[in-house]
C-alpha cells in the first residue's frame, strides 16, 4: 500500500485535504483533492465539474448549485490578446451579479477556489483569470513584489509589475459583465492577501464597481491611491495580523461608512487556506459567511416596498334627528265648554 492510499483510508481525514495521488476521473498521477464524504480523488478541474462527470444519478434529482468551465477573455496586456479563465455560473436561470477574484502572485490556489465555490454557492457569478497560465507575471516579478513587501511593508502598486496585473484584472472585470445572465451594474471585485492589495488597484481603475471585499490584504503604496476607491469596502483580518492591521488604519483615510471591518479573534493571516496550517475552520466559516452577507446585502438588495394605496379620508356624519312635530296647547279650564245639567223627565 502507497502512503497517498494509506492517508486516504485514515479516519478523521479532512474534508478538502491535498495530496498526491491519481485522479479517480482522469487517472492521472498528481496533486489532488481528497473529498472523504463522496470517496472522491479530484483533481482541480474535475473537482470543479465534480457534479457532472459521470453522474449516475436517476432523472429528477435537483440540478447542482453551479456549473463550472474554461473560459477565455480578450485582454491587451499579454501578446496573444486574451487569456484563460475558470468561470462558476450558478444553474437558476435568474439575473445575478458578479464576482471577480483577483488571484495572488500564485495564481489559482485551494484558496481562490474554495472562494468561487462559496459565492457561486451563494448565486453569484463568478470569474477565477488564470493568471498561472499566462507569462504576464513571471518568477522576477514575483520575486521583486516579495522583496517589496518584506522591506517597504507595503505592495507598490503604482508600479509597472502590478500596473499591468491591474489592467488585466480589469479586462476580466469586463468580459465577466458581459456574461449571460450577469447584470452588469451589479459588480464586485473580491482578493485574499497579495491579491487583495491588486483588488485595490482594480478598484481603483472602475468607478462603476458596486462593492470590494478583502481578506488580510498587505498594505500599499502610496496609500493616497485609496482615495481612488469608490465602492463599499468589506475588510476581513484576523486580530493576530500585523500585516493586516497596518492594512487596516489605510482604510481609516476613507469616509466613515464606506469600509466595513469583521476582525476574526485569535487567529493570524491565511487561516481562510484549508491546505495551511493556520486554517482554522470555525473562524473560516463565520468569516465565509458574514462576507457573503455583505455581498448580498450590497448586489443582492431587497425589492423596495410596493408605496401604499391612498386611503380616502372618513368623514363621520351625525345621525339624523326627526323634526320635532309642534303639538297643539291645551285649552285653559275655563275656556272649556260646559254642557248644562240634565233636567229629570216627568213621570
Amino acid at each position: 500500500m502507497r502512503d497517498d492510499d494509506r492517508l486516504l483510508s485514515t479516519p478523521g481525514l479532512e474534508f478538502g485535504s491535498g495530496i498526491v495521488g491519481p485522479c479517480d476521473v482522469c487517472g492521472v498521477r498528481q496533486a489532488v483533492i481528497v473529498l472523504t464524504k463522496e470517496r472522491y480523488k479530484l483533481c482541480v478541474i474535475d473537482f470543479l465539474n465534480k457534479t457532472w462527470a459521470a453522474s449516475k444519478a436517476k432523472p429528477g434529482v435537483p440540478l447542482p448549485p453551479y456549473r463550472s468551465e474554461r473560459v477565455r477573455f480578450p485582454t491587451d496586456t499579454i501578446p496573444s490578446g486574451d487569456a484563460s479563465a475558470v468561470a462558476l455560473s450558478p444553474t437558476k436561470q435568474v439575473r445575478r451579479p458578479c464576482i471577480l477574484v483577483t488571484a495572488e502572485v500564485y495564481g489559482l490556489t485551494t484558496s481562490l477556489l474554495d472562494a468561487g465555490i462559496h459565492f457561486a454557492r451563494a448565486g453569484f457569478e463568478v470569474l477565477l483569470p488564470d493568471l498561472g497560465k499566462t507569462n504576464l507575471f513571471g518568477p522576477g516579478d514575483h520575486l521583486a513584489t516579495r522583496f517589496a513587501l518584506r522591506t517597504k511593508g507595503a505592495i507598490p502598486i503604482t508600479s509597472p509589475r502590478v500596473g499591468k496585473l491591474a489592467r488585466y484584472y480589469a479586462d476580466a472585470l469586463a468580459y465577466l459583465r458581459t456574461r449571460d445572465m450577469v447584470d452588469p451594474e451589479r459588480s464586485a471585485v473580491f482578493g485574499l492577501s497579495v491579491g487583495g492589495s491588486i483588488a485595490i488597484g482594480v478598484a481603483g481603475l472602475d468607478q462603476k464597481l458596486t462593492a470590494l471585499a478583502l481578506a488580510y490584504p498587505a498594505p500599499v503604496t502610496p496609500p493616497e491611491s485609496l482615495d481612488l476607491v469608490t465602492a463599499r469596502v468589506f475588510f476581513l483580518s484576523g486580530s493576530k495580523d500585523r500585516s493586516a492591521a497596518a492594512s487596516r488604519r489605510q482604510f481609516g483615510r476613507l469616509p466613515a461608512g464606506q469600509v466595513e471591518f469583521d476582525l476574526a479573534s485569535g487567529v493570524g493571516t491565511n487561516f481562510l487556506s484549508r491546505d495551511l496550517r493556520a486554517y482554522d475552520q470555525n473562524r473560516a466559516e463565520m468569516g465565509w459567511a458574514h462576507l457573503i452577507a455583505f455581498l448580498r446585502r450590497q448586489l443582492m438588495p431587497p425589492p423596495p416596498k410596493p408605496p401604499t394605496p391612498p386611503t380616502k379620508p372618513v368623514t363621520t356624519t351625525a345621525p339624523s334627528v326627526p323634526p320635532k312635530v309642534a303639538t297643539p296647547a291645551a285649552a285653559p279650564p275655563s275656556a272649556v265648554p260646559t254642557s248644562p245639567p240634565a233636567t229629570p223627565s216627568a213621570a
